[in-house]
């Protein structure tokens, strides 16, 4: 109960009545960790593995009056970019691109990093991409993901992200075949104020999921997020599954769901390639929300699921409390990896 307990403190002097500007029709609530140069201190902070690996290891090949960019430099820098988690395709494309701009010359440090960052930026660069909500009515959201992926608690800051704004919450929690993931949304619906819908152990999670539509449109609810079974016996039962889930919703809603967010563990490594495609078939998912990136875990995972997938990333999370979710920016994100702080972060 010692993570329940953070949580309440955390949320125990939230003001549901004190809408912000960006509380407005078609733009996400703000949250604290969104605001001013507070953003990329946090990502800076969630990063720490990842920028400590960079820059130690990419300052240990150069010497102080520069360095030849020849085969072995670049096999070297293609392996310290592989251990980021960011994979062989994003470390290939940097790599070719150093030697396009360096092979032969002797080079400094800060030459090489200012074009890795920029491939870097290059392949995360994305739109900004608020949640998409209902032009009128209900915005139902579907959450996806394994289990241990902090999927539960991540619908939980989700759902303070908006009753904190004073929008009207109903969860659905249609994990049934966990137990505990049930009783968490609960426990944190009530610390939070969102209204929730459960089913029977074991039950139609189909059927919490329409319940819990329903109910937000008998409340005229502002969101409605569904919480999905994170495993099921085989692959082609959990897409059945998730297919039933978008069925029943859409027979409320046609344009429903609004959202199909993919709760990504930024611990688990190259495993979150698998993870995205799996959900992707299976959800149809319209973006990404990556978990656990609290100094831990080597963010470079993110770099290759963009590029393959083409999803945006929405939001990451920052750590256990209430308020740590944070809209993701995809400059901030590249500077935070290699330990940058911008002028904005005073």
């Amino acid at each position: 109960m010692a993570l329940f307990d953070r949580f309440k403190k955390s949320t125990t002097h939230a003001d549901p009545s004190q809408a912000t500007e960006s509380s407005r029709p078609g733009q996400p609530p703000a949250s604290p960790s969104d605001q001013g140069g507070g953003l990329i201190a946090r990502f800076r902070q969630g990063l720490k593995k990842t920028s400590d690996l960079l820059n130690t290891d990419i300052r240990d090949l150069f010497k102080r009056e520069g360095q030849l960019v020849d085969d072995q430099l670049l096999d070297k820098l293609f392996a310290i970019l592989v251990k980021t988690d960011m994979g062989g395709g994003p470390a290939s494309e940097i790599r070719d691109r150093i030697q396009n701009d360096f092979r032969g010359r002797v080079v400094h440090m800060d030459e090489v990093l200012e074009t890795v960052k920029a491939v870097l930026r290059d392949l995360m660069k994305q739109d900004c991409q608020p949640i998409a909500v209902a032009q009128t009515g209900t915005t139902v959201i579907l959450v996806v993901g394994v289990n241990g992926s902090v999927k539960t608690t991540s619908i939980a800051k989700l759902a303070y992200r908006f009753t904190s704004q004073g929008k009207h919450v109903v969860l659905g929690a249609a994990d049934t075949f966990r137990a505990a993931a049930v009783q968490q949304l609960s426990i944190w619906a009530e610390r939070i104020g969102a209204e929730i819908v459960t089913g029977k152990s074991g039950s139609d999670p189909a059927s919490v999921a329409h319940r819990a539509v329903a109910q937000a449109l008998e409340r005229q609810a502002d969101f409605c997020i569904i919480d999905t079974a994170g495993r099921l016996q085989t692959q082609v039962n959990l897409m059945q599954q998730l297919e039933k889930v978008r069925r029943v919703v859409a027979n409320l809603i046609p344009e429903a769901p609004h959202e199909v967010l993919l709760v990504l563990d930024a611990t688990a490594g190259q495993n979150g390639l698998s993870q995205a495609q799996g959900f992707s078939e299976a959800a149809g998912c319209t973006g990404i929300v990556l978990a656990k990136l609290d100094g831990t875990a080597k963010g470079g995972v993110i770099v290759p699921i963009r590029t393959r997938f083409q999803l945006p990333v929405k939001f990451i999370g920052l750590g256990e409390r209430a308020e740590d979710l944070a809209v993701f920016d995809s400059a901030k994100f590249v500077d935070a990896m290699f330990g940058e702080q911008q002028e904005s972060d005073s």
